[in-house]
């Protein structure tokens, strides 16, 4: 989004015309800014054989799975359901990998039925598919390195005391599992959290997986997650993926040789790829002052965007109706009956009742982690494609909240 002519713009189109054209709350989406994110890593790792799997939680939108697709990304999902929209995406099974946590071993049977690539991440799991399939059908494990990374301890997934991957000190209980079972490992996995800056990390967890390497003989490729860390504030220091790729890249060519043989690396960027790309749309309902606080009350909560309660997330927020307004400071918050603040003490040029506020880096855990909480609808999705704003998804209505419901008579 830009400011041009005084009007914020997305590939040339009024971001308030959008507003006005699909309503408000609305979540619209960049795709220029999604392929531009995504040939990045591609650049950065021009010199591996680099396979991208986006990480279908973030955004799962089918749109956005078909824009991945039609961009040379595959896809990591981390349920069944997120497999079948891939599937129906046009991904084929074996462009999909399947990183279930703490799910069923018939949920991972299924994973199988469909010919997904399987991830697993701990041994009662493992053990069973030993059982049940022995080398017939291969494999990958995730490991969890014991590294603390991250932005805080609710994104960080590769501690000691997080529920991820099967620990590198279970690593001689893992290969009696693996050699007595006979199951084929073709693929090994860390991901430790989100929000990493330091190339640094990604060399300690690399250093761990090579070490581990070794007692796997048969590994086609080698799964470093994601977690690349992009801008939420003005002037934020983000990963710098391109010397992570010199960095992590000539270690990696050293590793291969060592291991008698070239093979894939692998990310699974989610909130890299589409974070920046989302911006939501909210209307002020209401100013409402108080002896210590201004408040701007907006058409949208908690419901429609979890990420400042649930993480403590910053999300810059702009009004977009009035971009040479005097500034004013203002504390931005929803429309459920809970304290759901977007931001507190945030400088916005002057709000008026009616104003489009847009608050960015919404493309990431926005839509895919909202609810219907106080019976509110779930807002449309808009994705701006070739210069044009397409509706990808139509807002909720109450057919939709009482869909499932089973009225009994009382």
């Amino acid at each position: 989004m830009e400011l041009k002519n005084d009007t914020y713009q997305l590939q040339g189109l009024n971001v308030t015309d959008i507003a006005k054209e699909f309503g408000t709350p609305v979540y619209v989406y960049n795709a220029d800014k999604i392929v531009s994110q995504l040939q990045n890593l591609k650049n950065a790792f021009s010199n591996q054989e680099l396979k991208i799997k986006y990480a279908a939680k973030a955004l799962t939108n089918i749109s956005i799975l078909k824009l991945m697709k039609k961009h040379g990304a595959g896809v990591d999902v981390v349920s069944i359901q997120e497999a079948q929209l891939a599937l129906k995406a046009g991904f084929t099974p074996d462009e999909i990998l399947f990183t279930p946590n703490c799910v069923s071993f018939a949920e991972l049977q299924q994973g199988v039925d469909m010919g997904l690539i399987i991830n697993i991440d701990n041994i009662s799991i493992l053990e069973q598919f030993g059982h049940k399939y022995r080398s017939s059908v291969p494999c990958c494990i995730r490991l969890n390195p014991h590294i603390m990374a991250g932005g805080n301890a609710k994104i960080s997934t590769g501690h000691g005391d997080s529920k991820f991957g099967i620990s590198i000190y279970q690593l001689p209980h893992l290969l009696r599992v693996v050699n007595t079972n006979d199951i084929h490992v073709v693929g090994l996995h860390m991901h430790t959290g989100s929000d990493i800056l330091d190339a640094e990390v990604f060399l300690k967890m690399a250093e761990i997986l090579f070490g581990v390497a070794g007692d796997f003989p048969d590994l086609e490729f080698i799964d470093f997650g994601s977690g690349f860390k992009v801008g939420y504030k003005p002037n934020d220091i983000v990963t710098n993926v391109y010397d992570l790729g010199v960095k992590l890249g000539k270690a990696f060519d050293k590793f291969c040789e060592a291991y008698g043989r070239k093979l894939e690396m692998w990310f699974e960027p989610g909130k890299y790829l589409v974070s920046e790309s989302g911006y939501f749309l909210v209307s002020a309902n209401v100013i409402k002052t108080t002896p210590a606080t201004v408040f701007v009350g907006v058409d949208s909560g908690m419901n429609h965007l979890l990420r400042p309660m649930m993480y403590d997330a910053h999300h810059e927020i702009v009004n977009v109706s009035n971009p040479k307004g005097i500034q004013r400071v203002y504390s931005i918050v929803g429309y459920i009956c809970e304290t759901d603040t977007f931001g507190w003490d945030r400088k916005l040029n002057e709000v008026r009742e009616g104003d489009v506020l847009a608050i960015k880096n919404a493309g990431a855990y926005g839509f895919s982690m909202s609810s219907n909480y106080n019976s509110r609808y779930r807002p449309a999705e808009v994705l701006v494609y070739e210069g044009k704003a397409h509706l990808i998804r139509e807002r909720e209505t109450m057919d939709d909240i009482l869909r499932n419901q089973v009225e009994i008579e009382i």
